[in-house]
């Protein structure tokens, strides 16, 4: 009895130290906003002025110019919002942005057209390495860790202002 008590414990110490857990915590400055520069290919994670964290983007496979229409492989530009945390993403962790817009709705709407929707800051997922600079259908994607630091720092409601 004693014997296969300290070997589950022991299998379950052993799971333990080689797992790792998506979930961080972080206790820094609040991130009052996200700046995306899509021509730069860089996100920053910002307090007031002060940009807290900067990390390399992927985008969507047709990055120039903004999001009209589902399907163009755009990233949208402009201010929007996180407005979701999803943490069973299929691309690891992920945030919600809050695209459509009213005003983009009604672009799309005028070319005969659905504005899309689901644009989020996700991973990678790992079967997604090595797919190039540009390989989204639209949404922002950084490395799996990375993605991690982000999700524990950035809340619901964080404007981010997506620029060419």
């Amino acid at each position: 009895m004693k014997r296969r008590t300290f070997l589950a414990t022991a299998a379950f110490g052993f799971v333990g130290a080689c797992g790792h857990s998506k979930f961080r915590s972080y206790s820094g400055p609040e991130v009052t906003q996200l700046v995306v520069y899509k021509g730069q290919r860089r996100m920053h994670l910002v307090n007031g002025r002060t940009a807290l964290k900067s990390y390399k983007i992927a985008l969507g496979g047709n990055p120039v110019g903004p999001k009209q229409f589902e399907g163009d492989g755009k990233t949208p530009e402009g201010l929007y919002f996180i407005n979701r945390q999803n943490p069973n993403s299929a691309y690891h962790l992920s945030l919600g942005i809050s695209y459509p817009s009213e005003e983009d709705s009604a672009r799309a709407e005028a070319l005969g057209k659905k504005p899309g929707s689901d644009i989020f800051i996700h991973g990678r997922a790992r079967q997604n390495r090595g797919r190039g600079r540009d390989w989204t259908a639209g949404c922002i994607a950084v490395k799996d860790r990375e993605m991690e630091e982000i999700y524990s720092m950035v809340r619901i409601g964080t404007p981010i202002f997506i620029l060419p």
